[in-house]
Formats: C-alpha cells, sequence, structure tokens
C-alpha cells in the first residue's frame, strides 16, 4: 500500500474572502497574493463587482474562486473542522502577532466601507485585528494576514510552478 505523503493535520490549509467586494480591482489583487502565499481557494461573499481579475499571474487558472450569495449560504458550506477566522477593527480582537493561525482556517474580510457586522463576528471562531488606527484597503489586508500565516509555518511555503 502507498504510504500518505501530505500531513492534513500539520500541513492544513487556507482559503481568504471578502464579504460585499466593492471593486474587481481587491479581487483581483487578493486572489494573485493568496495564489502567491499558497492559498487553497479564495471566495466572495454577496458580489458588488464585475468579474475582472487585476492579475498578471492568472491566479484564476491555480486556485479556485467560490462565490456565495449570503454569509449564511457561505456558512452553511465552510469546510469540515475548518475555523472561520475575521479580521476586523475591534477591541476584543487578537493583534495578529500574537495570533496564532489554525491549520484549517478561512479568513473573512469585510470591504473598506462597511467591515463586518457584530452578527457575522459572532459567527466567527477568531477574530484577528491589524496594527494602525484606520482600515487598509481590503486587498492589502488579505495579503497581510496570508503572509503572516506563511511567515509562522514551521518550514517555507514551496514554490509553486
Amino acid at each position: 500500500m502507498a504510504r500518505l505523503k501530505q500531513q492534513y493535520e500539520a500541513e492544513g490549509y487556507y482559503g481568504i474572502g471578502v464579504i460585499h467586494a466593492e471593486t474587481e480591482h481587491n479581487i483581483g489583487s487578493l486572489w494573485r497574493s493568496a495564489f502567491i502565499l499558497g492559498a487553497s481557494f479564495i471566495y466572495t461573499i454577496g458580489r458588488r463587482y464585475k468579474k475582472q481579475s487585476s492579475d498578471v499571474t492568472h491566479a484564476w487558472t491555480k486556485i479556485p474562486l467560490y462565490h456565495y450569495a449570503t454569509f449564511a449560504d457561505f456558512r452553511e458550506n465552510l469546510p469540515h473542522a475548518t475555523k472561520l477566522v475575521a479580521l476586523e477593527m475591534t477591541e476584543n480582537a487578537t493583534p495578529i502577532n500574537e495570533f496564532t493561525h489554525p491549520p484549517r482556517a478561512v479568513y473573512l474580510l469585510g470591504c473598506e466601507s462597511s467591515g463586518l457586522s457584530p452578527e457575522i463576528l459572532a459567527e466567527c471562531h477568531s477574530v484577528v485585528s491589524l496594527p494602525g488606527g484606520y482600515s487598509l484597503n481590503v486587498a492589502v489586508s488579505g495579503s497581510i494576514v496570508a503572509y503572516d500565516r506563511q511567515s509562522k509555518l514551521p518550514r517555507p511555503l514551496p514554490s509553486r510552478p
């Protein structure tokens, strides 16, 4: 019998997405960063943008983009045993430099104009914040979270073709 090479529990996976994204450029930039920094997929909830990619790596050919009409639809389809991690500026959020990323995580970002509602935050397993007193662009925030996750891995992320 062939020996399983991937250690799923140890290696894990992650996805990253945005609820009510406002521009296609944010999605394209997040897609590119997610691909480069090892995400398994990206997603959107409640599409408010035109379908278009602004990434030159053609990440759409390498990792999928899933779309959910509502948060309830997304929550119902969250992968088994995966932690939902919100990125939001709240008083009780864990600063990213103190956060330990779960092996299987799905990161949720809100759009810059409205963020994440208290109802959605209550559904999340963790809430993480970035330093600074103002909201960053959603693609930049997503890229920072993806980089932080990758930088805390016990070994470097393998190169992608």
